[in-house]
């Protein structure tokens, strides 16, 4: 087989939306499993809002050290204490039976 020295560019063309669509079922029909979605995950109903919070500069010092010492984003960190938080008022205003 000879190499090639040069790209023949004009041979070459862009592949379409329908080419990798062809091919992604090709290679799922080959190999008998479905193959996982590549890029940004959807965005469904449990998505991030994007809000604007004025928050105490303490509490945010407090916030950013702890998320430093975890190793994790400080937007982080506020979200799982207000998570934490929500769910154990849920919990704790359920109705008993």
């Amino acid at each position: 087989m000879n190499k090639i020295k040069e790209f023949p560019f004009k041979q070459a063309h862009r592949v379409t939306g329908k080419e990798v669509e062809m091919a992604r079922k090709a290679i799922e029909a080959k190999l008998g499993v479905k193959r996982p979605s590549r890029g940004r995950p959807p965005k469904g109903l449990n998505k991030y809002k994007s809000i604007q919070i004025r928050l105490n500069p303490k509490a945010l010092e407090w916030a950013q050290a702890q998320a430093r010492h975890r190793g994790i984003g400080y937007q982080t960190l506020i979200n799982e204490i207000l998570m934490h938080r929500a769910a154990a008022g849920r919990a704790h205003h359920s109705p008993h039976k």
